[in-house]
């Protein structure tokens, strides 16, 4: 173990027609470059460990910002979600399974309130239109019964035979 730990090598690849110093030496620093990058990327990725958009209850409280909720009776969860994941709000949805029809409360961050009543104010929008807008099953009955209502072509075939 300790002469593991004792002997750390590198493998570089340099590929070049010529191998000179000049040529070790750029290769050399890109390398450095590269661990330098990786180990500011973790430090940031450390920083900034925040998930966004949808997760769960004990991720969003974990984040010491203040949580609000809002009740939801419809079980169109799936279009709430598509718009908050839009507008950016960080929230987590979570299932009442003890009512008979399910409720559904959404848990956000006190910041994302404003962004919050956007996201409402579309949602019961389009909620609203798909109310409005016809089903596309009736239709296609309605239509049925035009087409069957329709008299049909009558086929006359009468085979002539000539002697």
């Amino acid at each position: 173990m300790q002469e593991e730990v004792e002997s750390r090598s590198v493998h570089l690849a340099i590929s070049g027609t010529k191998l000179t110093g000049r040529m070790i030496m750029n290769g050399m620093r890109a390398y450095l470059r590269h661990r330098e990058s990786v180990k500011r990327g973790k430090a940031i990725a450390k920083q900034t460990d925040i998930k966004h958009g949808q997760q769960t209850v004990k991720e969003l409280i974990g984040q010491n910002q203040g949580v609000s909720s809002i009740p939801l009776n419809d079980d169109r969860i799936k279009d709430f979600t598509r718009i908050a994941k839009k507008y950016g709000v960080d929230f987590a949805v979570t299932k009442d399974k003890g009512a008979s029809p399910p409720r559904y409360t959404v848990f956000f961050k006190a910041r994302d309130a404003d962004a919050l009543t956007s996201v409402m104010s579309e949602y019961t929008d389009r909620v609203m239109n798909k109310e409005k807008r016809p089903s596309v099953l009736k239709q296609l009955n309605k239509f049925k019964a035009l087409v069957a209502s329709l008299p049909k072509k009558v086929r006359q075939k009468e085979k002539e035979q000539v002697l």
